[in-house]
């Protein structure tokens, strides 16, 4: 390339490199007047394309670039980021493998072919090219590339069973023939014992482990000193590896608390290894408990304040010896609670650390409860604030229903409100950044006014402990778990603005978004107001949905990143973690949110059908891995008591695998009758590869025989009103279907119609619809009269007609019950889901001239009664809640609002004009809810009516 021209193209990687993609576009033009064969450029041109969204016009140049076969460094880079943003990943392959074929004697290439291979997780093709070049370059790393592909292919699901230990096998020959041993180097060490543990070598790992190289490489890498833990277990080695802890607790003073659990796993080999132990095992567990006491216990002398584990490691050893009926004393356990209360009494987390160990019964639980009466003390400092703040906190614990009373819950809420007003004052003069150590009374507080709510029914404890909490959150504005509460008692309260104002201000990020955002996606479709043109919670999904796209673009090149450098180590877990995200259950429970709002939202057309049912197919042959953080949520409940998370769903319900599976094949049998795609047309008109087939064998089923198949942890994941739509849906398409597939046109006059309009577009025809245009031959376009009768026209079934009534009839009951406002928008929303899904399964039948050529106008006719009683549900739905709207945001209503917490107000601070101003807050947001509901549903009505 001539200095000339590499001036010339310099302003196009700048311009690519500050993301200036439309100064890039036209960089590239003005250099190809005058070098239009140029396919460096015509690369560079496809990329800036592509971050603009313009796919048609990059396609042609991609393929166009494709077909010369290129080999230049640059070209393959730019041409690498054109197919990975068009998802053609199996071109990258094709591309790598083309120029390293033209130039076998480019280890370069070579590298980057095995990295395209490592990126889509094709290890079989990896292996292959590490082996090759191991032979051809002679380098060390690349034996092991290609041993370790061989490893990830035995791993991989859909590797035949019996092809497994074949790989594990050849993978070990391999590094025995290396003339490096695999010592040199940790994580090749790492892969070698990974491999013996696969093969269930697990003495030959062990000596590996063993000797005095294995144990130096142990020292310094914890994935390596995992796996021998691993395989101690394994090999039933239990007793050498807890002398081996024995040895580092002392010697060392190593307190990872995985060596104390070794002991421990130690202690009670003898009788855990068998369902039947003999009295010899018995009596040798004694001993070992004695020695294991002895150990712990001195253990904490030693390390006092400075470290907990071995008090914890005493209370793990007196339970286990509970439940093997090993206890020499029936008191040892609360004892040792009890000294390390005293002991950690003032630490914030040893609520925590003594949960699992404080379920007495009987003499033992009255002694507890007197022990705990003892330590309350006045909290004038931080240690003692927090230590009293543990003894709320175990008390609660500790509450039998019959304790579960309002009048006691009402003296523990005052008693919890008053004891953080006045330890308010020990966190005065710290900084916004900083959580005040009295947060957790403000959220045992909640819990006490959540609790008093579903013991009385009455929402004035709600409006208390949103008062409270808001105030809390507002002298301690980074506590997320204060945020968390108040974003569940917004939603119950029917202020979903107010509770994604909360999410918000917790700045969840990246990987956050995948764990937390079901706090105020979930069942997201009930508050959007989507059919007015709001699209915040459709934004929100978008925005919680930018970790998946990152993580498919990213985390494939952390693995390539880790081959480069060798950290084996690291791989699997990049994996495992690149699968739960792309298989992620919120993700797509996100998705079908999504498709119900955008439904609402735009107009009915093929684009719309055609993309979601598109992406709604390959969604359902996922293997789903549920990532969703509940325990985030705070629970100071009572034990034996439902969590927090659970008494505070908007929706009794929470939606999980059944649930997601009920609505995909819901709404891909309805956009399949909607749509006039067929899978031949699909795969001429889909751009980028199709995902991975699952190695599920249900998925190995045809598509409708799935769609047909009813599992019972679908209707264990729906609310009563789901179920009705789920049942409604199946019905309504179990009703057309014959009619859609009399009316849809054949495939052949689809692609003809797509390639027609392909070549009215500038520049080359994409290569998959000229080649059907080719086989065809055909250029049928539109309507056309079939030849055969159409089917039978039979009346609708009995549910379709009763739905809205019966809705109807669901509403009404709540409303005269004075249910919670999320309960009312619920059933609202499934009504007016309802009629939307009846308007999507019949817009084919809208245009008069299908009706006419294919004689079905007494189906249509049959349709108008339909949506006649659907329309006229969802008006008076939507009168009675702009009715509710008018009556909630009224003087009176705020004025119940601040009473409801009039008895633990102050004259400073929690004052009434604060909790005012929460009630105007939460009523006008309520306000907003109830009329922008109501003004969407009249939307829905005017436009499919």
């Amino acid at each position: 390339m001539s200095s000339a021209l590499d001036r010339q193209i310099k302003p196009i990687y700048d311009a690519l490199e500050t993301h200036s993609n439309k100064s890039a576009v036209v960089q590239c033009n003005k250099v190809l007047k005058k070098h239009p064969n140029n396919i460096l450029v015509k690369a560079l041109k496809a990329l800036a394309l592509v971050r603009q969204q313009k796919v048609e016009e990059s396609l042609v140049l991609a393929d166009e670039i494709l077909a010369l076969k290129p080999t230049d460094d640059a070209v393959l880079t730019a041409m690498m980021h054109v197919l990975r943003g068009l998802g053609r990943h199996s071109d990258i392959i094709a591309m790598f493998e083309n120029a390293y074929k033209q130039n076998p004697l480019n280890e370069d290439l070579g590298t980057q072919t095995f990295f395209a291979n490592v990126r889509v997780g094709n290890w079989k093709a990896a292996q292959q090219i590490a082996g090759k070049m191991h032979k051809q370059f002679h380098d060390d790393r690349y034996l092991y590339w290609n041993v370790y592909s061989a490893v990830l292919q035995a791993n991989d699901p859909s590797t035949e069973a019996a092809l497994r230990p074949v790989l594990l096998k050849l993978a070990l020959r391999l590094i025995s023939q290396c003339q490096t041993p695999s010592f040199y180097s940790t994580d090749r060490f790492y892969v070698h014992v990974l491999i013996l543990r696969d093969l269930q070598l697990y003495d030959e790992a062990f000596a590996l482990l063993n000797d005095e190289i294995g144990k130096r490489i142990c020292a310094i890498s914890l994935a390596c000193d995992e796996l021998r833990r691993e395989i101690a277990k394994l090999r039933g080695a239990v007793k050498d590896e807890g002398d081996h802890a024995r040895e580092r607790i002392l010697e060392k003073q190593d307190r990872n608390w995985l060596e104390f659990l070794s002991v421990l796993d130690a202690t009670f080999w003898d009788i855990s290894s068998t369902s039947e132990p003999s009295e010899e095992a018995i009596a040798t567990v004694k001993e070992q408990i004695v020695k294991s006491r002895e150990l712990f216990t001195q253990v904490g002398k030693e390390d006092g304040l400075k470290d907990r584990s071995g008090p914890l490691a005493l209370l793990e050893l007196a339970k286990r010896a509970r439940v093997y009926g090993l206890s020499s004393d029936a008191s040892e356990l609360r004892t040792l609670v009890e000294s390390y209360f005293s002991q950690f009494g003032d630490k914030a987390c040893c609520y925590e650390d003594l949960v699992p160990y404080v379920d007495f019964e009987g003499e033992e639980f009255s002694k507890w409860t007197s022990f705990l009466n003892t330590q309350k003390q006045p909290a004038d400092t931080t240690p003692g604030l927090r230590r009293l703040i543990n003894v709320f906190k175990l008390q609660r614990y500790n509450l039998t229903s019959g304790e579960l009373t309002p009048e006691l819950e009402t003296e523990r809420a005052a008693e919890y409100v008053r004891q953080y007003l006045s330890g308010l004052a020990l966190g005065s003069n710290l900084p916004d950044t900083e959580l005040q150590p009295a947060d957790d009374l403000a959220i045992l507080a909640g819990h006490a006014y959540i609790t008093l709510w579903k013991l009385t029914g009455e929402e004035s404890h709600l409006h208390t402990a949103a008062s409270l909490l808001d105030y809390a959150s507002s002298r301690s504005r980074q506590s997320y778990q204060i945020r968390l509460l108040l974003i569940r008692i917004f939603q119950l309260l029917g202020a979903p603005s107010l509770a994604l104002e909360q999410y918000r201000l917790m700045n969840v990020k990246q990987v956050q978004t995948d764990t937390l955002s079901h706090l105020i996606l979930t069942r997201a479709s009930m508050w959007s107001l989507a059919p007015l043109g709001d699209i915040t919670y459709m934004s929100e999904c978008m925005e919680a949905s930018q970790i998946y796209m990152s993580n498919s673009q990213e985390t494939a090149e952390f693995v390539a990143r880790a081959f480069s450098t060798e950290k084996y180590s690291q791989i699997a877990d990049f994996i495992v973690f690149e699968d739960r995200l792309d298989n992620s259950l919120q993700r797509d429970l996100m998705k079908i949110e999504h498709v119900r709002m955008r439904v609402a939202n735009e107009q009915l057309n093929a684009d719309l059908v055609d993309m979601e049912l598109i992406e709604l197919k390959f969604i359902f042959d996922r293997l789903h891995h549920d990532n969703r953080d509940f325990t985030v949520i705070p629970n100071y409940q009572p034990r034996g008591q439902p969590s927090l998370n659970e008494i505070t769903l908007p929706v009794k319900m929470s939606p999980g695998m059944g649930w997601l599976s009920a609505y995909l094949k819901i709404y891909i049998k309805g956009f399949q009758l909607a749509s006039d795609l067929d899978d031949t047309v699909e795969d001429k008109l889909l751009i980028g590869d199709r995902p991975k087939p699952s190695a599920d064998p249900e998925n190995q089923a045809p598509l409708n025989e799935r769609l047909a198949i009813r599992k019972q942890e679908e209707i264990d994941d729906m609310t009563p009103e789901e179920q009705l739509f789920y049942e409604y849906a199946s019905a309504l398409s179990g009703w057309l279907a014959p009619y859609h597939d009399h009316v849809r046109p054949p495939p052949a006059a689809l692609l003809a119609e797509a390639a027609k309009a392909n070549d009215l577009k500038p520049g080359h025809p994409l290569k998959n619809l000229a080649a059907a245009q080719a086989a065809n031959g055909s250029t049928t376009n539109g309507q056309s009269k079939k030849d055969d009768e159409p089917p039978a026209i039979k009346e609708p079934p009995e549910l379709i007609s009763k739905v809205f009534d019966e809705l109807k009839a669901r509403f009404d009951a709540e409303m005269n019950g004075q249910k919670l406002p999320s309960e009312l928008l619920h059933i609202a929303s499934i009504t007016q889901e309802a009629f939307l899904f009846f308007a999507l399964e019949t817009v084919r039948f809208k245009q008069a001239s299908v009706v006419k050529i294919h004689k079905l106008g007494n189906l249509v006719q049959s349709f108008k009664s339909i949506r006649e009683r659907g329309q006229e549900v969802l008006t008076q739905m939507a009168d009675e809640l702009s009715k509710l709207a008018e009556q909630v945001a009224t003087p009176e209503g705020r004025h119940k609002f601040v009473q409801a917490s009039s008895s633990i107000q102050t004259d400073t601070g929690f004052h009434h004009d604060y909790v005012l101003n929460v009630a105007k807050k939460v009523t006008d947001s309520r306000k907003q809810t109830f009329e922008g509901i109501s003004k969407g549903i009249r939307k829905v009505i005017k436009n499919h009516s």
